[in-house]
């Protein structure tokens, strides 16, 4: 079998296609896969750190608004649609399949524009543009939320879930490891993150917090995001139980130790915390789309597996108030989050590769 996959930007578009291929690898050792990228997105350090070819092309993203830009995008659309033909006739592939961001766009319309059968997987409740184009000649569309068939009409829909959540459930962990790994003691983790870049609003309430974080009986794992971690090292003070780092490679072995989240609410983020089953709070970036981070903590919040701060009422105080109610409902958090999970969601999407290519 021959794959072709694209997605980028950010960790949600790349994680499910990574899961993707580990789980059509164990079940087609002799799989092929060429991983299409940019050269400057964090697919171009993920991708090839997880042992799989990758090629970069030119994109960019167009623009909601009239713009120059938008001409320079489209020119390196078509750039690239020229290259990827070359590619995809030297390559091959039996299904070409993408998984958001808009490197994905020119990619799986080349193989739209070839013939070649496509899949896109949703990771978001609301999609973005590039999905909502290609659906309509994509033979499969999967989603991860319910109710997000109504953004695909005519479309061949699938509900699958998040690929990311079954590669964290299926991690084999050490915890005595992972604790030393970090230097954290045998009290419950709360691990602090926003996302793959960070997230400032974040840092600026957890540093805040940092003095009453002290005093409670927990580990706090904090990922500032490389951007930030220079500065945040600086402003914060020093505590014993809050442990400060830039970015964590191995997530899903750190999820398996953790007793709750604190983090955006991105798709990849909602699928790795129902498919382990852990409570979290959720402060959904404002600067997204539709505001589809909100739409995708909903589900959550309103089953009671989250509590849900928005970025302007965040601060310090607002943080360790969330933080000891979450602690103190963490066992029917938990439970609500692990029943809004799909467990077999990388199993599901395989299970299309292969029906696509019969």
């Amino acid at each position: 079998m021959k794959i072709m996959i694209s997605g980028g930007g950010t960790g949600g578009h790349i994680y499910p296609a990574l899961a993707l291929i580990e789980t059509l690898k164990k079940r087609h050792p002799d799989l092929q896969v060429q991983y299409i990228g940019t050269e400057n997105g964090l697919e171009a350090d993920l991708v090839p750190r997880a042992g799989v070819p990758f090629k970069s092309i030119q994109i960019a993203g167009l623009k909601r608004s009239l713009s120059l830009e938008n001409v320079k995008t489209a020119y390196w659309f078509l750039k690239a649609v020229r290259a990827l033909k070359k590619d995809m006739a030297a390559f091959k592939p039996d299904v070409v399949i993408g998984t958001g961001g808009f490197v994905s766009g020119p990619v799986v319309y080349t193989a739209q524009q070839l013939g070649i059968p496509t899949i896109l997987h949703e990771q978001n409740s609301i999609p973005g543009l590039t999905n909502k184009f290609l659906s309509k000649k994509a033979d499969r569309v999967a989603l991860s939320f319910k109710g997000s068939d109504v953004h695909f009409p005519g479309a061949n829909v699938r509900l699958i879930g998040n690929p990311r959540g079954s590669e964290v459930l299926q991690t084999e962990v050490d915890e005595a490891s992972v604790r030393e790994q970090y230097r954290l003691d045998d009290r419950p983790i709360v691990l602090v993150y926003g996302g793959s870049r960070g997230a400032e609003a974040i840092n600026r309430a957890v540093v805040e917090a940092i003095p009453s974080l002290s005093e409670l009986p927990i580990n706090v794992l904090y990922v500032t995001g490389k951007v930030h971690f220079d500065a945040v090292s600086k402003q914060a003070p020093s505590s014993d139980n809050v442990h400060i780092h830039p970015y964590v490679y191995d997530m899903p072995s750190l999820l398996a130790c953790t007793s709750l989240v604190i983090s955006r609410a991105g798709a990849s983020t909602i699928s790795e915390l129902t498919a382990i089953g852990l409570p979290s709070i959720l402060v959904p970036s404002p600067y997204v789309t539709a505001d589809h981070q909100t739409k995708n903590a909903s589900a959550l919040v309103e089953n009671g597996a989250a509590i849900l701060v928005k970025e302007e009422a965040l601060t310090g105080v607002t943080l360790v108030e969330a933080i000891r109610q979450a602690l103190e409902q963490r066992d029917e958090m938990a439970n609500a989050s692990r029943a809004l999970g799909f467990p077999d969601a990388s199993d599901a999407l395989a299970d299309l590769v292969e029906e696509v290519i019969q």
